[in-house]
């Protein structure tokens, strides 16, 4: 028996003002959230959005994530349906981009991206209160350095209100635009010519 293909997802390039961030959405594992996320990147409200955040668990920061998005309230959609990691099947490591949220059903266009392994904002069904983690929505499929760079420019040591307190980016750094990828199509082959026979 052949095996499955892989689950299906769509590219999306994020120009930022530090580089590019391919990532791959996973339509197929997590189509709500991936689905919320398109219809920002095709009616171009993620453009003019930023990364705000950078968290480092670990001090040389091979464990942290950086948060960014719409904080325009005026370009986001209304909040999506919490999609968490128990039923999708994807967990927050290496590249995982993420939606931000309050309680369950509020998250918007705002998400964080992983660096190292963060396996604690996966869902936990046995665990006592909120339970129910962030939602995964895709993988960073190109440029970690990127992320790693954002991670490392100077954060405010006043900004921020509670956990968040200097973890807040000094100056934003700007996302220039988030598109799909169009996958370009197949080359045609010419028709085989017939071969001439000799007499």
């Amino acid at each position: 028996m052949p095996p499955a293909p892989p689950p299906a997802t769509v590219d999306v390039v994020m120009e930022t003002e530090l580089g590019r961030i391919t990532i791959a959405l996973e339509t197929e594992r997590a189509p709500v959230t991936a689905g919320y996320i398109l219809k920002h990147v095709d009616e171009k409200r993620l453009d003019g959005a930023a990364f705000y955040r950078a968290m480092k668990v670990t001090p040389d920061g091979s464990i942290g994530l950086v948060q960014g998005g719409i904080q325009d309230g005026r370009k986001l959609l209304p909040p999506v349906a919490h999609e968490p990691t128990s039923k999708t099947g994807l967990t927050h490591d290496e590249g995982a981009i993420s939606l931000a949220r309050g309680a369950p059903g509020t998250a918007q266009a705002q998400f964080f991206i992983i660096l190292g392994s963060l396996k604690s904002l996966d869902a936990d069904p046995a665990a006592a209160g909120d339970n129910l983690g962030f939602a995964v929505f895709g993988r960073v499929r190109e440029g970690m350095d990127v992320v790693r760079r954002i991670l490392n420019v100077p954060v405010s040591p006043t900004k921020g209100e509670g956990a968040m307190k200097g973890q807040m980016i000094e100056a934003p750094v700007k996302i220039i635009s988030v598109r799909r990828v169009i996958p370009l199509p197949l080359p045609k082959l010419p028709a085989k010519q017939p071969v001439a026979r000799k007499r």
